[in-house]
């Protein structure tokens, strides 16, 4: 294997274990339960459970073939259940309308499943192996686009929610990559400097993901969208501000 992509792999799984330690410790797990989730299971999958099945049966065996695609579909899985949980916060206070994006959501997630499916009619013998790939790759654009339209509500709804932000646009950096992997792959037809950007682009965007997610819990304070005061209570304000 390649020592950059050895590298890359190391420094993330240092990441995932540093922010999974770092949301643990400082107490943080409760609030960002989505989170620590999301990322307690990326660390299972990518440091513990992949690299035994890859030692376990080999790079090429169908057993490490198929526990890495059910395990792509489990963490796209834990990727659309955090925008969920994100949409919530973004929608605290507006109760009408996150009833209305949860319809939406689970309404997308039995389309995607129900496409994937009959999409898939064809292959008999793979059925099940085939629709796993598919579902998994419809499910992730899914969660690319439901991650973009999130950013736009938090612009919309004007929320100053600096957290908020930041993670949603670390999770749009990992979306973001392999999304441009595919694209790549119909764009180069298999030329040598594709097949290089394509084998470190995906880590590359897991690693900002990671770093951007890092600041925004460590650094970055939470804020909420505070309402614009009334000129009675604005008065108030600035009467009790001149008092000695």
């Amino acid at each position: 294997m390649d020592a950059g992509i050895v590298v890359l792999q190391y420094t993330t799984y240092l990441l995932e274990a540093g922010l999974l330690a770092y949301l643990l410790l400082r107490r943080r797990a409760g609030r960002l339960s989505a989170l620590t989730v999301y990322v307690g299971l990326l660390l299972a999958v990518d440091a513990i459970s992949r690299p035994y099945f890859l030692y376990r049966f080999g790079f090429a065996s169908p057993q490490y073939a198929s526990f890495f695609w059910l395990t792509d579909v489990l963490l796209v899985l834990a990727a659309f259940g955090l925008i969920a949980a994100f949409f919530r916060r973004a929608c605290a206070r507006e109760h009408q309308l996150w009833r209305h994006i949860r319809l939406l959501l689970t309404v997308v997630l039995i389309l995607v499943a129900g496409v994937s499916w009959f999409s898939l009619s064809q292959y008999y013998n793979q059925l099940f192996t085939q629709f796993i790939i598919e579902f998994q790759q419809n499910l992730y654009f899914t969660c690319l686009v439901l991650n973009t339209l999130l950013f736009l509500l938090i612009q919309k709804l004007a929320l100053a929610d600096g957290e908020l932000t930041l993670l949603v646009s670390g999770l749009g950096i990992q979306f973001a990559g392999p999304a441009g992997n595919f694209a790549l792959v119909h764009l180069t037809a298999g030329s040598g400097f594709g097949n290089v950007l394509y084998t470190y682009l995906g880590p590359l965007c897991t690693l900002g993901m990671l770093s951007t997610w890092f600041v925004a819990v460590a650094r970055v304070p939470r804020t909420v969208r505070v309402p614009e005061l009334g000129p009675q209570v604005a008065e108030m304000a600035v009467t009790v501000g001149r008092r000695p």
